[in-house]
């Protein structure tokens, strides 16, 4: 039982890794001894996030920039990663993108954004990396996906971001459907649906423009926790999924929210 939660000496590839809450699971990936790829669209961004947790969890972090909004940037990420590796034990499909307008302004520009990234791009990305996941995947030992949802794929969000919940209630549902295909060849995919953390997304959504250095208090405020979340709450529930204490938990979509949906 003392190495239930190890994820030691495993590969991850932590899609929008380098901001909000991937850079959080990043870093809980880190500091548990295993190895991972970030990939992010601003490239010098990527990089120094990932210089900065290697030295500063004693890692391998490594910058894969790209767009996974278009297929030319999955296959590119895709093609990179298995450069790089023989297998891959975790991909975490964490990249997302909001749209916020009034409903009689909301553009299909921003809806297809938004699906593109939230939806598409999963789908896809974890289509090219198959090959290296079943390399990774064992009846003792199956590789993990873990796709991040939202809250606001469950309830309603408190925001004009028409796209953004829909395109996370698909991911959850698309979440089911990949777990049914690919349990059969020892991959494992779950969702872990957030609440409040303190990220840009959030950030712009609320007034903060974007800071994530602010207050958060009066958000937190609102949260029946009484707080937003932090690293080692995303993190944690992140690194259950990829071990073998979620060995038995398939198609699964998890609240890490405080309480938000339990009380609405």
């Amino acid at each position: 039982m003392k190495d239930i939660f190890s994820i030691k000496g495993k590969v991850a590839l932590v899609t929008g890794g380098s901001r909000g809450i991937g850079e959080m699971i990043a870093a809980g990936f880190l500091a548990s001894g295993a190895k991972v790829y970030i990939s992010s669209r601003k490239a010098e961004i990527c990089d120094a996030t990932a210089k900065r947790l290697a030295k500063e969890f004693e890692g391998e972090c490594i910058s894969i920039p790209t767009d996974l909004a278009n297929i030319n940037g999955i296959e590119f990420l895709a093609n990179e990663v298995t450069k790089k590796e023989s297998k891959l034990d975790i991909l975490i499909n964490n990249a997302g993108a909001s749209w916020g307008a009034p409903i009689d302004e909301y553009p299909e520009m921003g809806w297809d954004k938004v699906m593109d990234t939230n939806v598409k791009g999963v789908f896809f990305l974890t289509q090219k990396l198959l090959p290296a996941l079943r390399k990774a995947a064992s009846t003792q030992n199956p590789s993990r996906v873990v796709n991040i949802g939202s809250i606001d794929g469950i309830k309603t969000g408190g925001f004009d971001a028409f796209a953004y919940g829909p395109s996370k209630a698909a991911l959850h549902h698309l979440t089911r459907v990949l777990a049914a295909s690919l349990i059969k060849e020892n991959i494992i995919v779950n969702a872990i649906a957030p609440g409040p953390f303190p990220t840009w997304m959030l950030s712009t959504g609320v007034g903060f423009g974007g800071k994530t250095d602010v207050d958060w208090g009066v958000v937190g405020e609102q949260n029946p926790r009484g707080r937003v979340g932090n690293m080692e709450d995303i993190a944690g529930l992140a690194i259950f999924l990829c071990s073998r204490a979620s060995a038995y938990t398939v198609g699964q979509t998890i609240t890490c929210d405080g309480g938000a949906v339990a009380s609405s």
